[in-house]
């Protein structure tokens, strides 16, 4: 018999009721849009990242606005301080039913000057967290046989080259990543935990907006956009609700491209 879908059914899967949002680097520019958007579906979420006050003030400021939340200093390059913030979490909350990764760094090189130094740095602080953060989220999540959700923050750079920049390095290690987030699905499927990523183009934040600011600047920027303007910080984070919610229960190992049609006409 199929499965009928009512208009009740349909408000209620997108909610986060009683679930538990572990986001890492959950107040960058893009991640603060993302605890926002998971805390107003009702996910009691976790922000953590490395500064630990910055984290608790948007937990703060969460909870002010009625939605539950806190924040937790972890340094996700330490696989130690990886596993013992989420086994503790876990006890706390009884579970963690969506990771989402937010973590990365660049160190732009010409290709001829990348060091050593810099692709290890960008490696360990982009590829790394992806692996040991799923890992240890999994080990828990595989124990309360509750399923779960995993999404990684990636880039269309995970895919595509960038003329005339040095990112080497960064397209490297996002786009291990891209390959770590297939196997990582095939590998959790057996028990109900989905693997996901969103790829965003060009995100317009308020780190970045000073330098759009000259019409000749925009009109390079959205040049080749075929939607005509640059991603927010709420359109990656609706590609992240959607992963987080049960419209995606049937879907893993895919990498959804936020960028206004970019790479459909590369």
């Amino acid at each position: 018999m199929m499965e009928r879908t009512t208009s009740a059914s349909l408000r209620q899967s997108i909610s986060l009721e009683g679930k538990v949002a572990l986001v890492v680097g959950g107040y960058g520019a893009i991640g603060t849009g993302i605890s926002e958007m998971l805390a107003s579906a009702g996910a009691f979420t976790v922000v953590t990242g490395r500064d630990g006050e910055r984290a608790r003030e948007l937990a703060t400021q969460l909870a002010k606005d009625g939605y539950p939340a806190e924040g937790r200093a972890f340094d996700a390059c330490d696989v130690g301080a990886v596993r013992h913030h989420i086994s503790d979490l876990a006890e706390q909350c009884g579970s963690i039913d969506i990771l989402v990764n937010c973590t990365g760094f660049n160190k732009e090189q010409p290709l001829l000057d990348v060091t050593e130094e810099a692709f290890d740095e960008v490696y360990s602080r982009t590829l790394r967290p992806g692996m040991f953060l799923s890992q240890a989220v999994a080990t828990h999540q595989i124990r309360d046989r509750r399923g779960g959700s995993q999404i990684h923050l990636l880039s269309i750079r995970s895919f595509l080259g960038f003329r005339n920049r040095g990112y080497s390095s960064f397209c490297a290690a996002k786009g291990g990543l891209a390959a770590l987030i297939k196997q990582q699905a095939t590998e959790l499927a057996s028990y109900g935990i989905t693997v996901n990523g969103v790829a965003p183009g060009l995100v317009r934040t308020r780190k970045n907006e000073k330098s759009f600011e000259s019409p000749e600047i925009w009109e390079r920027a959205v040049a080749d956009i075929p939607l005509g303007r640059l991603a927010t910080p709420s359109d990656v984070a609706g590609a992240v609700l959607f992963f987080a919610s049960s419209y995606s229960r049937f879907a893993t190992g895919q990498i959804l491209h936020v960028d206004g049609g970019v790479t459909a006409c590369t």
